[in-house]
């Protein structure tokens, strides 16, 4: 899998690997079903993330995310956009930690991802291999708006035109 944030690729800290495996790794994702076993083994500086699906309701994802450094929820396919609304309403939650998204996005939905509260992306290397970085930077250079106030700008396009216009933002 490749990893991508608003800067471009880059090595990716965390580790996938069951609880029972976690010693002595500084940064490991589990599977959202081994939580409670992972938070059991927690070491000193460690940083846990969780594996969830996009399925899951917020309320439940919320209760746990105080004790999870990332949350990294799966994106079954590109046309599946559940996923963006359980990441904002995980951020809505409250949410501070790092939020992934995970799985076949095209680079046109990055810039989407980033305003929902997403700070990165996972992506298989096949679609990497075939959109590389490039596309992805372009593509986000390209979105620089949108309709919804997001978590990176907090300004809309329309608050944009609000103040162009020489009016207050909302």
């Amino acid at each position: 899998m490749t990893l991508l944030d608003r800067h471009g690729f880059r090595p990716d800290s965390f580790r996938r690997i069951p609880a029972a495996e976690m010693a002595g790794h500084p940064a490991v994702i589990l599977p959202g079903a081994e939580l409670t076993a992972g938070l059991l083994v927690r070491g000193l500086g460690q940083w846990i993330g969780i594996d969830i699906a996009n399925t899951i309701p917020a309320e439940e994802v919320a209760q746990l995310a105080n004790q999870v450094d990332l949350i990294a929820i799966a994106f079954p396919g590109f046309a599946d956009g559940r996923g963006f609304t359980l990441g904002r309403r995980l951020r809505r939650a409250g949410f501070r930690g790092i939020l992934r998204a995970v799985g076949p996005l095209i680079p046109d939905q990055f810039a989407y991802a980033l305003a929902c509260g997403f700070d990165e992306v996972e992506l298989p290397d096949a679609v990497a291999a075939r959109q590389g970085e490039a596309a992805w930077l372009a593509d986000l250079a390209i979105y620089r708006q949108s309709y919804q106030r997001d978590y990176a700008r907090g300004e809309n396009i329309l608050d944009a035109r609000r103040l162009a216009r020489g009016g207050g933002a909302a």
